[in-house]
């Protein structure tokens, strides 16, 4: 199953993409392509998760002790992530499964300095 071997960002690349698309075809009566909006927050978050300082050890973003996101696009994906997560079991069960996977066993604490420095 090369689902799980993928990456952790990988997979968190296409769970944010699904999670989007559900909530445009839900909220912009779409039925196909992304509305503008939801594509810019999509782009937004690839960019994210593309500069994200933990590469494959990365939280799920909830847990994230670093929020990398500005605080209008974070509520944006917040209204996304509440109104597509309980639906992504429908849609993506295996993706959904592996995200609430990743939340409860990947918990980073914040990086601290070492002693001695700076």
């Amino acid at each position: 199953m090369m689902l799980f071997k993928k990456d952790r960002l990988d997979r968190e690349r296409r769970t944010i993409k699904a999670m989007v698309g559900i909530y445009c075809r839900g909220h912009h009566d779409r039925s196909g392509a992304l509305c503008d909006e939801c594509r810019q927050l999509l782009a937004y978050a690839m960019q994210r998760i593309d500069r994200c300082t933990y590469r494959d050890d990365k939280p799920t973003c909830a847990k994230c002790p670093i929020h990398c996101y500005k605080p209008a696009m974070r509520e944006q994906v917040r209204r996304v992530m509440r109104y597509a997560g309980p639906r992504m079991m429908v849609y993506h069960p295996v993706l959904a499964f592996l995200h609430y996977m990743d939340e409860k066993t990947r918990t980073r604490k914040p990086k601290t300095r070492a002693k001695g420095s700076g």
